[in-house]
């Protein structure tokens, strides 16, 4: 750390202004008073800097002492990152509770990742070697499920002039030597990134492939792309943090990242004690082994919220950078909204749209736009995706809250959720009428290749009829079931077939929490035929209530429970279906 000092001069709340800081710049980290807390640069107006705080800044006062670091906001990028559990400002918090008890002690500082541990290297790269930013120097198994590649430093190319032996280095270790034009660069096991610049990659690509989350509702009507981003906007209690869970455990990602943004401590306390406990349907070992979690509650300082969502969107484009393939849940952004309108407040910036400043929308923006499916740095071509998905929590629901209308222009999926059903115990709590995915015609090509030519007919047939049904509920509200036509009955049947079916999802058994496309098309393929089947047989003059009442239909609504190593079971439920509808015809016809 420089000598350099400034001076404090004003103190409002997370907001501190200091003057006399030489060279200040913006985003520079700073430590304010002697009590070293932690903060950042965001405003520099002639010779005074507003500093945002990230931790109680309660007996600062003008006079104390503020240190300049010269250097950006940073996260430590390396081994031991996976399993991690982080407050906002990438500080270990486990590593603090040992330290200090169950409480933050302010300006309390332990580095990220363990200066200590010896991780076993394997080096990739030889001496002579050229080599590029991202190139692959040596692995690290950093779990059973993660092997770690260790990267050439962005901004480093050249010839490796050494590269240590097979064996155990701590992180600080010198681990290779790159001879570069600016001289010799000396390569540890980690690096520094600063949290608020994305890394840089080739280029970026169209997304192709869908996120398979094994949640039938978001993979048969409202998918995700990997490298897509997604937003979850519900009210409390509506299960934005249901699915969140189900997303970490079940999406085909290969690193998981957590972020709780200003979230309530009770429902932190749940994801910290939760995660460590799920199983990793992979490998059958703790989903920890591939996730890493950053803990930012409500009752820590409010400007700590912004530090944790770049902090974590930073990690995972590191591993992006290592060719994985990334997920990113953050929850929620409401919270690093309102501290963005605390901050603005005290700032005196004129505000914009219920007081959230007038930046809002670009802020949020710069966020999700770090996602993506890329060609990574490196001399071989590489691909690799990060897929964001980000809760909102807008007050009482309200969709026309200017935090989920600026979330909406840069996503491209919404998944809508419902309190009443949730309330009604229906999970995914998704409104199928509600949500949208603009990704759903960039992946008909591979859904038609992994689900059948025949997947897009009956998923537009099923979305037809749930529109149908909510035409015929307000008719059926005013004159009575019976008042409907039986093909109008019929639809309402089908619906209520489709609804709870297919999209209700029982996250606690093991044969419905999550189901694969192959599945997923055999289970909308039952419905499809039972409709088509039961049209056809009341053209030929067959009753609604003996289609209502066949017991066939029992069989469709337990398909879910069919395990995945057994699928052969639809084939001989479609039998048994073609059967029945037949025979019915022919009573009729005989009659």
């Amino acid at each position: 750390m420089k000598e350099n000092i400034g001076k404090v001069v004003k103190v409002s709340g997370p907001l501190v202004v200091a003057e006399g800081i030489p060279d200040a710049k913006m985003y520079e980290m700073v430590y304010v008073s002697d009590k070293k807390l932690f903060g950042e640069i965001i405003e520099i107006k002639g010779g005074r800097s507003s500093i945002q705080v990230y931790e109680d800044t309660s007996g600062v006062g003008p006079g104390d002492a503020v240190y300049s670091t010269g250097l950006p906001l940073s996260v430590e990028l390396g081994p031991g990152l996976i399993g991690s559990i982080y407050d906002g400002v990438q500080r270990p918090l486990d590593v603090l509770k040992d330290k200090y008890g169950d409480f933050i002690v302010r300006g309390s500082y332990e580095p990220a990742l363990n200066r200590d541990k010896k991780w076993h290297f394997v080096p990739v790269a030889k001496k002579g070697d050229t080599v590029k930013s991202g190139d692959v120097l040596g692995e690290v198994q950093e779990t059973l499920a993660v092997k770690h590649k260790i990267l050439v430093p962005i901004g480093i190319e050249g010839k490796v002039l050494s590269i240590v032996k097979e064996g155990d280095y701590t992180v600080r270790e010198i681990i290779a030597s790159i001879g570069t034009e600016n001289g010799k660069k000396d390569v540890a096991m980690f690096q520094k990134w600063p949290v608020r610049i994305g890394r840089p990659y080739l280029r970026k690509l169209p997304p192709e492939r869908p996120l398979i989350t094994g949640q039938r509702v978001i993979d048969a009507f409202f998918p995700i792309a990997k490298g897509g981003t997604a937003c979850v906007p519900g009210p409390f209690g509506s299960g934005k943090t249901v699915i969140q869970h189900q997303l970490s455990k079940w999406s085909d990602a290969d690193i998981i990242i957590f972020i709780g943004c200003g979230e309530r401590g009770n429902e932190m306390t749940d994801v910290l004690m939760e995660f460590p406990e799920l199983k990793d349907p992979r490998t059958g070992r703790p989903l920890m082994e591939r996730t890493i979690l950053i803990a930012n509650t409500s009752n820590m300082p409010v400007a700590a919220r912004e530090a944790s969502v770049f902090t974590g969107i930073t990690i995972g484009e590191y591993y992006r950078d290592m060719g994985y393939s990334v997920a990113l849940m953050a929850d929620s952004t409401s919270r690093w909204a309102e501290a963005m309108r605390e901050m603005s407040g005290r700032l005196e910036e004129m505000p914009g749209e219920e007081g959230y400043p007038a930046y809002l929308a670009s802020r949020i923006s710069s966020f999700y736009e770090r996602a993506g499916r890329v060609i990574v740095l490196g001399s071989k071509e590489k691909e690799a995706t990060l897929s964001v998905i980000g809760a909102v929590s807008p007050p009482g629901g309200d969709l026309s809250d200017p935090v989920v209308q600026a979330t909406l222009r840069t996503v491209r999926v919404f998944w809508s959720l419902d309190a009443q059903l949730a309330y009604a115990r229906h999970f995914p709590s998704i409104h199928w009428l509600r949500s949208y995915s603009l990704y759903a015609d960039s992946l008909k090509d591979f859904y038609k290749k992994e689900m059948g030519e025949d997947w897009i007919e009956m998923r537009t047939e099923a979305m037809r009829i749930l529109r149908r049904e909510a035409e015929l509920q307000e008719m059926v509200r005013l004159v009575g079931i019976d008042a409907l036509s039986p093909s109008d009955r019929l639809v309402m049947e089908t619906a209520r077939s489709i609804r709870e079916d297919f999209l209700q999802q029982n996250a606690f058994m093991e044969e419905d929490t999550f189901t694969s496309l192959k599945k997923q098309y055999r289970m909308m393929r039952l419905i499809y035929l039972f409709n088509r089947l039961a049209k056809d047989a009341l053209s030929k003059g067959v009753e609604l209530d003996k289609i209502i009442d066949l017991p066939i239909r029992v069989d469709i609504s337990r398909a879910k429970l069919i395990p995945e190593n057994n699928l052969e079971k639809f084939d001989d439920i479609e039998k048994k279906m073609r059967e029945t509808f037949e025979s019915l015809v022919k009573e009729v016809q005989n009659g």
